[in-house]
């Protein structure tokens, strides 16, 4: 009889993971992809009105990208709970941060179109985005990698992947995206009414009319 359970607790276990580990992987790749397109298709785009070079750019995000993926993979801080109903939740939790932040991510970017940039540009012909997820919030690229990476965490239970999220991808989403805010509030006279309506990375529970 114990062997029995035991059999059935390391199946249970290896279908969690392996859930788990495609969630994770098919939302990586998509939004990965998406980061490829932009580069294709705007990288080189005509019409730079106005350029401020940012240390918060791809080539940085990829990095801590690495970073995380190496806590990951080598099991850095990682937390060795037995599953119960609470780690099948916080696992549950975890994917569906995955899920809707390559979701968004995605929608953001289709939704951007040619205002996107590596770095913090005004164009020439640049619109001020404030439909679909930029109602949700004022930087939804950024806000859904954060989501994403909160929730691998919590999906391999993670605890310095979670913490590296928390003190180090969202203090420099944060100092890009106010870099971003300067420029888009010196060319476009109703952006401060469109931040006091929308957050930043998460949406406002209460908002001002």
């Amino acid at each position: 009889m114990s062997f029995k359970l035991d059999l059935q607790l390391d199946t249970t276990i290896g279908i969690i993971n392996l859930i788990g580990n495609l969630i994770v992987m098919i939302c990586t790749m998509a939004v990965l992809l998406a980061v490829l397109i932009d580069f294709m298709k705007f990288q080189s785009r005509p019409g730079v009105k106005k350029e401020t070079k940012s240390i918060v750019e791809t080539g940085s995000m990829m990095a801590f990208f690495f970073l995380f993926y190496c806590l990951v993979r080598f099991r850095i801080g990682q937390i060795d709970w037995s599953i119960s109903p609470l780690t099948v939740t916080v696992m549950a939790i975890g994917s569906a941060l995955l899920i809707v932040g390559a979701i968004v991510n995605i929608r953001g970017r289709l939704r951007l179109g040619k205002n996107w940039a590596n770095q913090v540009v005004i164009y020439q012909d640049q619109t001020l985005i404030t439909t679909d997820v930029y109602r949700l919030v004022r930087h939804p690229l950024y806000a859904s990698l954060i989501w994403m990476f909160a929730g691998a965490s919590l999906v391999y239970g993670n605890y310095l992947a979670f913490l590296a999220n928390a003190l180090i991808f969202l203090p420099f989403m944060t100092y890009r995206a106010k870099q971003e805010e300067r420029s888009l509030a010196n060319e476009f006279k109703n952006y401060n009414e469109y931040q006091q309506k929308v957050g930043m990375f998460f949406p406002k529970l209460f908002r001002k009319s």
